[in-house]
C-alpha cells in the first residue's frame, strides 16, 4: 500500500491545520485558482492567525528551480508563487519504511521506542511541501540542500529523494501537548480537551497500555488544537532538533527578503513532543487550505 493511500485520514489533518471553523471565517487570500483545494497555506503565529495569514510560505521571484530561496510573502489568490501542496504524506514510521528518514528518527518519532509499560511513543506526521504553480507540480519542495543543521538555508530540492525534503510535525502526546513533564505516568492537560478525553484541565494518570491508546498513540488533529514545529527529517539532534525558523529580526516586508532556515528547536520537549509554550512563534507553523478569502 503506497504512502498516500495508507494515511489519508492523516494528509486530510495536515491539510487542515487550522481547523474547519478558523477556515470559513478566514479574509486574507492565498493559492491560486488554479490550484484550489489542493493547496495548502502555511504561516507563522508571527505575521498572521488562522481567520487571516497574512504572509504565507512563498517561492521568491516565482523561480522554479533547485536552491531557490523559500521565504514568506503577502497572502495573494493571484501569485503563483505562494502554490503548494502536500505531496507525501503519512507518519514519520511510512517514510522509515520507505527508506526517507534514519532509524533514529524513526526511534524518537516514529513510535520506535517503547515506555517503560510497553506502550510505544507516537507516531508524528512527516509530510512533503511540494511547490505547485497554478496547481501544477513541480517535483521541488521545500527542504534543506544538506543534512540539517544551526542555519541551514531552506529553499526549493528534488520531492521524495532524501529526508531533506521531509518535515515532521512534531505534535507528541494527543489530544494537545502537555503543560508539563510526564513523571510516573501522570501528565498534566491544558484546558480545552474533549469530553471524551477528560474534564477541562485534568491529571491523567498513565496506567496500561490499552488505557494510554488515546493520549499515546499519534493523531494528526492534534494540529487543529493550533501550531507545531516543523522538525526537517535529515536532523540528527535529538536533544534540540532542527526545526522550521523564520529569522527572529526579520519581516517579510524587507529587503532583501528574509529567507527560512533550520535552527535548534527552543525550549524543552521531554522525549514527548515540545512543550510549546516554551518554544519561539518563529519556530511554530500551522496552515489553512485551499484559495482563502471572501
Amino acid at each position: 500500500m503506497s504512502i498516500k493511500s495508507k494515511v489519508f485520514a492523516a494528509t486530510a489533518a495536515l491539510t487542515m491545520i487550522g481547523g474547519a471553523g478558523a477556515i470559513g471565517a478566514t479574509s486574507a487570500s492565498a493559492a491560486t485558482p488554479s490550484c484550489g483545494n489542493s493547496c495548502i497555506n502555511v504561516f507563522s503565529p508571527l505575521f498572521g492567525t488562522h481567520k487571516n495569514p497574512s504572509f504565507v510560505l512563498d517561492v521568491l521571484r516565482q523561480g522554479e528551480k533547485v536552491g531557490q530561496p523559500i521565504i514568506l510573502f503577502r497572502a495573494a489568490n493571484f501569485d503563483p508563487a505562494e502554490d503548494f501542496v502536500v505531496s507525501y504524506q503519512g507518519l514519520v514510521s511510512d517514510f522509515f519504511a520507505a527508506g526517507l528518514v534514519s532509524a533514529a528518527t524513526e526511534l524518537h518519532y516514529g513510535g520506535g521506542s517503547t515506555f517503560p509499560n510497553g506502550t510505544k511513543s507516537a507516531d508524528d506526521p512527516a509530510f512533503e511541501l511540494e511547490y505547485a504553480p497554478y496547481g501544477v507540480q513541480s517535483g521541488l519542495c521545500a527542504g534543506v540542500g544538506a543534512t540539517a543543521a544551526q542555519g541551514g538555508k531552506v529553499s526549493l530540492q528534488p520531492c521524495g529523494v532524501t529526508s531533506k525534503t521531509v518535515w515532521i510535525a512534531d505534535v507528541g502526546l494527543i489530544p494537545g501537548t502537555p503543560t508539563t513533564a510526564v513523571t510516573s505516568y501522570t501528565i498534566t492537560y491544558p484546558k480545552g480537551l474533549p469530553p471524551s478525553v477528560g474534564p477541562a484541565s485534568t491529571l491523567v494518570t498513565l496506567g496500561s497500555p490499552a488505557a494510554l491508546d488515546k493520549f499515546l498513540a499519534d493523531d494528526p488533529t492534534a494540529l487543529f488544537h493550533g501550531y507545531a514545529p516543523a522538525i526537517n527529517g535529515s536532523n540528527t539532534n535529538f536533544s534540540h532538533p532542527f526545526v522550521l525558523t523564520y529569522p527572529g529580526n526579520g519581516n517579510p516586508t524587507d529587503m532583501p527578503r528574509p529567507q527560512l532556515f533550520v535552527s535548534n528547536l527552543t525550549g524543552f520537549s521531554n522525549g514527548f513532543g515540545p512543550i510549546v509554550g516554551t518554544v519561539n512563534e518563529n519556530q511554530l507553523w500551522s496552515a489553512v487550505p485551499g484559495v482563502l478569502g471572501p
